[in-house]
């Protein structure tokens, strides 16, 4: 039986309880016309990249389903008929991904807890590199630099207005 990940957006006005019911009511759908639910993921509010039906958020949810091309026909039939479903997405896998997905994780876990250093490590007590000049520590007693007295003229004093040529 072919395997598929299908993510769900719903409106942002409807509550998580809601959120709930509709991806139990998509559930029995897939399990009314013989396939079966793997895994399920509620990703929850989240921010659209740009306005979906006047809508900037929604609430977001995964589906493993593992069924038949006609259950998932089925399903996205329902899936636009329901107006809480703003976007939907169904692709077909060749095996599900172990543990949580992606969107479950959290950011430190992803990256392996380095933030941003790459295969660097860690910085630990360096002494200094040598090719930077010692801080002169005179930044803080410099007087400010006095401004230009340029500004006692108006600027159409300075430049004579073109003559016409008819004159």
């Amino acid at each position: 039986m072919p395997l598929y990940e299908s993510v769900f957006i719903a409106r942002q006005d409807i509550s998580s309880q809601q959120v709930e019911g509709l991806s139990t009511s998509l559930q029995e759908i897939v399990r009314e016309n013989g396939g079966t639910i793997e895994k399920t993921e509620f990703w929850g509010l989240r921010n659209l990249a740009y306005k979906i039906k006047k809508n900037r958020k929604g609430h977001y949810f995964l589906l493993d389903i593992k069924a038949e091309a006609k259950t998932m026909q089925e399903l996205e039939r329902n899936a636009r008929l329901n107006e809480d479903i703003i976007r939907y997405i169904s692709l077909r896998v060749d095996e599900f991904e172990e543990g949580p997905s992606i969107m479950m994780q959290t950011r430190s876990s992803r990256d392996g807890g380095r933030r941003d250093r790459g295969d660097r490590g860690p910085r630990g007590d360096r002494p200094p590199r040598g090719d930077r000049p010692p801080p002169r520590g005179d930044r803080e007693a410099r007087p400010e630099a006095p401004k230009p007295a340029a500004a006692d003229k108006p600027a159409a004093a300075e430049a004579p207005a073109p003559a016409k040529a008819g004159e």
